[in-house]
């Protein structure tokens, strides 16, 4: 098919929308497939701060209690195999999965409200999940950069797949010009310099800023005070809100019209050849690879400062972790067709149930780190935070597929699918 004839069929809304879901003969397994590895990566990534004070997810030197040498060596390991990763899995397959949810809206008549309307409330879940849970929330994100791919839906998938890498390759040079050079002036001789000695000073009180706030949030976490501790996110941190957007806006956006084009160039239900799709997922994964090791090295050979950090995170290693992403998605989409036997049918159950194996993940954590419940915030080192997350793992594969082998959705997934068409949905099989 053309590209040129690839248009989406119908930008209408509709009054009152039949279920998507009721089109097409099933699920594309790939997508689950994925979308398990992907949530499960998530808990990898953000386990740290879930467990120690926000600015530990990038910088040792906000822990509250000592982080060894071979703890570097762990945190260079994640930096090259997950971080950023595991999030730019889901942001692609949240793009592919939208366009799946509209061809099925458009099959049934309905038009593109249908999709605002699901976004307003993930945006909604986003926000309860920001204030009240957790401050590493990426729903209200998703729903934002999804209204704004909204329109790039009717244009040919050449054209998604080109404003999608442009604009990812300027965030990338945008990102980079913004705290590549922070380092040099935070951690080095320049700063000393006159001409950089107030943005030296002024990147040392922002420094000492967000680790007071970890201080304070580690106090009031530790204590159980659960209800000062919202208190403190709504007055303190509604404005991480604009600078999350901002901070991932030139990632997640651009990811998700990939994620669009990927989906309707067939890569993952076996429109391209397995051949030529795992030459190039190994490719593009190795490649980004090279290319994100020695960042890593850099930061650790750096001391693993706290703008050393924040720039091989935020800046150098964007434009070869979309290569890792990629490389990833195209082969992670080849076995996920492929896979069998009993952990790939658990995977893939995970990922069926991905938003509320994610929101789950959050709540859980409330039990195990505030001071009202568990109370081990703060107390756990790297190695003690993966323990944790293998055990989330675990959770995960356990509950997932008996629930689903049972009720047709997550529990969560059927909540959000209610709210978007304003009608109850049965939950048995």
């Amino acid at each position: 098919m053309q590209d040129n004839q690839e248009l989406a069929p119908d930008m209408s809304g509709g009054a009152r929308a039949a279920p998507a879901a009721d089109v097409g003969s099933g699920r594309i397994a790939s997508l689950d497939f994925i979308r398990g590895i992907a949530v499960m990566g998530i808990l990898a990534a953000n386990i740290v701060a879930f467990g120690q004070p926000m600015t530990a997810y990038m910088f040792p030197g906000a822990f509250t209690v000592p982080h060894s040498e071979a703890e570097n060596w762990m945190w260079v390991a994640q930096f090259v195999l997950i971080d950023g990763k595991m999030r730019g899995l889901f942001s692609l397959l949240f793009g592919a999965g939208m366009y799946l949810f509209l061809e099925k809206a458009w099959a049934r008549g309905a038009g593109i409200w249908l999709q605002v309307q699901r976004l307003f409330w993930l945006g909604l879940f986003g926000l309860i999940h920001f204030f009240f849970i957790w401050r590493g929330d990426i729903l209200f994100l998703y729903a934002c950069a999804g209204l704004a791919a909204l329109l790039f839906v009717g244009l040919s998938r050449r054209k998604q797949l080109v404003f999608g890498l442009l604009g990812y390759l300027g965030g990338a040079l945008l990102y980079t010009a913004s705290v590549g050079f922070l380092p040099l002036v935070a951690d080095t001789y320049m700063g000393a310099q006159a001409g950089y000695a107030q943005l030296a000073n002024e990147l040392e009180q922002s420094k000492q800023d967000e680790l007071a706030d970890g201080r304070l949030e580690t106090d009031l976490i530790s204590s159980g005070r659960y209800a000062e501790w919202v208190h403190h996110n709504l007055t303190a941190h509604a404005d991480g809100l604009p600078s999350s957007l901002f901070l991932f806006w030139f990632e997640t956006f651009p990811l998700m019209l990939i994620g669009m084009a990927a989906y309707r160039y067939g890569l993952f239900d076996g429109r391209i050849a397995s051949r030529q799709q795992r030459k190039w997922g190994w490719g593009l994964l190795l490649t980004g690879a090279v290319f994100t090791f020695p960042v890593a090295l850099w930061a650790k050979s750096a001391g693993l400062t706290y703008y050393g950090t924040l720039a091989a995170m935020v800046g150098w290693s964007m434009g070869p972790r979309l290569l890792c992403v990629l490389g990833l998605v195209a082969l992670l989409a080849l076995w996920g067709r492929s896979a069998g036997g009993w952990l790939a049918a658990r995977v893939s159950a995970a990922g069926h149930a991905a938003f509320s194996n994610y929101l789950g993940t959050s709540i859980l954590m409330l039990f195990v780190f505030h001071g009202w419940a568990g109370g081990l915030f703060g107390r756990l080192g790297r190695s003690e935070l993966y323990l944790v997350m293998l055990a989330g793992w675990v959770l995960m594969l356990l509950w997932s597929k008996p629930w689903l082998d049972r009720y047709r959705f997550g529990p969560l997934e059927w909540l959000w699918r209610c709210l978007t068409y304003r009608r109850l949905f049965p939950m048995r099989r």
